[in-house]
Formats: structure tokens, C-alpha cells, sequence
């Protein structure tokens, strides 16, 4: 309790942050009148749920219950197509500036993270039980979009998503969320063998046949995430993960500053620097995940929440911009260094539970 205390008081202002920005009907946007998607929503709901505002944690529950669409998907933006303003680096327009929403499969499939993260933390068979007909239709929706040959698409095949394509960072995070959403399903003694075979698929695709993925976007390996987020998700591990960890930690991480984006800019951001902190506890380089996680705590404001970005050559934030998510990556990546909540393994242990 001492202990939990102890980190509820030092992200304080990370948690005003998620609050501020939740709205009436328990959404959490990316600024002000901002943009929304169901991934970046729920790890926000979950940094919420590691403190215990039991209030704002249901609310964004239930938010996802109530707007999920009849095929089990939500609609949501995407953050990159909104404008940054030249001059002062805040986000420019509001939500209904941000092109046409998509239904991401990714974004859909992380009700079934945060839903088993809310069982690690509170053990109740009875939320699960209430959220599962959501988790079920997610899943589903998802899975309907997975190829013979075990990738799946990105986001539903409709005139808002240009792009007909699986990609890797989405398809290892989906892999993480299918794990837990058959976790959940063992919990309720709900069998889901299917689930089960559709994993391996994507696990055996994500290992061994990179050229699924990405094939119509750009200078896609300039994406830190497509690097770590293989590891993260458990897809690989031990020596093959020290082997890529080691291939582009000098492309990527900038010493006493973070992890970068992209490749090709002088800009670190704080959930890409936090994320690469959980990745390498998960691999057991605690003392290394530390270091890594304490360059992100440099770039908090005044009141404890956090940038999203430092462009480093200029020195500047960029954008100059809080983003709930951004606060809510950090304080997971807390939970899992320094053991906050029952939750803590979340991140860190990926195999299925034991069946029933």
C-alpha cells in the first residue's frame, strides 16, 4: 500500500492529465476536442485502473461497451493525419479535421488486454463476465480479417483505409491482445480452441514470413515499434531477441535522451522510450530498463505529466502536446520495473494460462 502510495503521488499530475481529457461519456481523447481511438483510450484506462480511480476506469469500460459496432469493432482516427501547427507545435484542428474513421483491428483487439489486465488487478470473475460478449465480438471481428496464411489485415476492407496490407507492430500487439483475450476466456471456462490455432498462425507468420507485412507502405523499418514491439509482444525471445535488440540499438536509442520514433529524426518520444523500458525488463535487463525508463521522467512539465516528444537537436517539445496515452505508457512501464500493481507481469509474461 506504502508503495502504491508512494507512485500515486509522483504521477499525480499524469493522472489529472488522463482525467482532464476524459469526457462525459467516459472517452479519453488525445487532446481537447481531439481525435480518439480505442488502443491509446484503453492504455489510458488501464494506467487509471493500476490507481484505482475505480470511477473513470468503468467509465471508460463502459464507454467501449456501449459505441462497440455490430461486427465487434470501434471506429477511431489516426493520429498521424492531424496537422501540427508550424509555429508553436500544438496539434491543429480538432476531431472532425482528422479524415474519415477507420476500423483498426489492433485497436479493436486491446479491449482484451485491458480486460485481462483488469482481472490481474482485481480478480473479478463477474467483470470479465460482463465485458466478455464485448471481448467475444472484437476478437471476432478481428479474426475475420486474418489470411490462410496467419497475418492479419489492419483495419476493416472500407473507403476510410487505404492501404489493403497487414503490418507488424499492429500484428504483434493483435498477438498479445489474442493471448489474453483466451486467458479470459479460460477464467470464464469458455473454450476457444480456434483462438488458439489463429495465434499460432499469426506467431508462425510474425516469425518466419516478414514478407506479409508492410508490403505497401514506405520506409516502413523506420519505425522504432516494428523493431521492439516483436520482442514485447513475446512473438521472439532469448537469443533471438538479443540478436535484434543488438541490430539497430544504436539506429534507434539516443543515450540519456530515449528511444526514437523514426530513424531518420532527431526526435525521441516518451511512449516508444517507455515501451522499449518494459522490453527490456522483459528480457531481464532491469538495471538497463531503468536507466531507460528514468531519460523519460526528464521530459515531464511542470506538474508531472508528460510530452510526447523531444526533438533534441533543437531542444524543443515536439509537439508540444500531452497526450493521455502518452502519461499512461510511462506509469505501465513503471508498473512492470517497479511492481506497483497485481498487474505488474502484464507485459512480462506471455504464455497462456493453464486451461481449465
Amino acid at each position: 500500500m506504502k508503495k502504491n502510495l508512494k507512485y500515486q503521488d509522483f504521477f499525480k499530475g499524469s493522472i489529472d492529465r488522463i482525467i482532464k481529457l476524459q469526457r462525459q461519456d467516459g472517452s479519453i481523447t488525445w487532446f481537447s476536442n481531439g481525435v480518439f481511438d480505442s488502443w491509446n483510450h484503453l492504455e489510458s484506462v488501464m494506467a487509471l485502473n493500476i490507481f484505482q480511480y475505480k470511477k473513470e476506469t468503468s467509465l471508460g469500460f463502459n464507454y467501449l461497451k456501449d459505441s462497440q459496432l455490430s461486427d465487434g469493432s470501434w471506429y477511431g482516427q489516426l493520429g498521424s493525419a492531424v496537422n501540427i501547427d508550424a509555429n508553436d507545435g500544438v496539434f491543429k484542428g480538432d476531431e472532425t479535421k482528422a479524415g474519415k474513421p477507420i476500423r483498426d483491428t489492433n485497436f479493436s483487439a486491446y479491449i482484451a488486454t485491458a480486460c485481462w489486465h483488469d482481472y490481474l488487478i482485481s480478480q473479478s470473475t463477474e467483470f470479465l463476465e460482463e465485458m466478455w460478449p464485448t471481448i467475444e465480438k472484437a476478437i471476432t471481428f478481428v479474426l475475420n480479417h486474418q489470411s490462410v496464411n496467419g497475418e492479419i489485415r489492419w483495419a476493416a476492407k472500407d473507403e476510410s483505409a487505404p492501404h489493403d496490407d497487414a503490418l507488424i507492430t499492429g500484428c504483434c500487439s493483435i498477438y498479445k491482445s489474442l493471448i489474453c483475450a483466451i486467458n479470459c476466456a479460460s477464467i470464464l471456462k469458455i473454450k476457444k480452441e480456434d483462438w488458439k490455432k489463429s495465434l499460432s498462425m499469426l506467431g508462425e507468420a510474425i516469425k518466419n514470413r516478414p514478407h506479409l507485412f508492410d508490403r505497401t507502405w514506405e520506409s516502413k523499418e523506420r519505425f522504432s515499434m516494428d523493431w521492439y514491439y516483436p520482442i514485447l509482444s513475446g512473438v521472439i525471445s532469448n537469443k533471438e531477441a538479443e540478436d535484434k535488440l543488438k541490430e539497430k540499438w544504436d539506429t534507434f536509442v539516443v543515450k540519456n535522451i530515449g528511444c526514437k520514433c523514426v530513424s531518420d529524426q532527431p526526435w525521441v518520444t516518451v511512449a516508444e522510450t517507455a515501451e522499449l523500458a518494459i522490453t527490456l525488463m522483459k528480457m531481464g535487463k532491469e538495471p538497463d530498463a531503468k536507466k531507460m525508463l528514468s531519460w523519460a521522467d526528464k521530459w515531464r512539465d511542470s506538474n508531472g505529466a508528460y510530452w510526447m516528444g523531444r526533438q533534441y537537436e533543437q531542444d524543443v517539445f515536439w509537439p508540444k502536446e500531452k497526450p493521455p496515452w502518452t502519461s499512461a505508457a510511462v506509469i505501465l512501464a513503471y508498473d512492470s520495473i517497479f511492481k506497483i500493481s497485481k498487474a505488474s507481469e502484464l507485459f512480462l509474461q506471455d504464455g497462456l494460462r493453464d486451461s481449465f
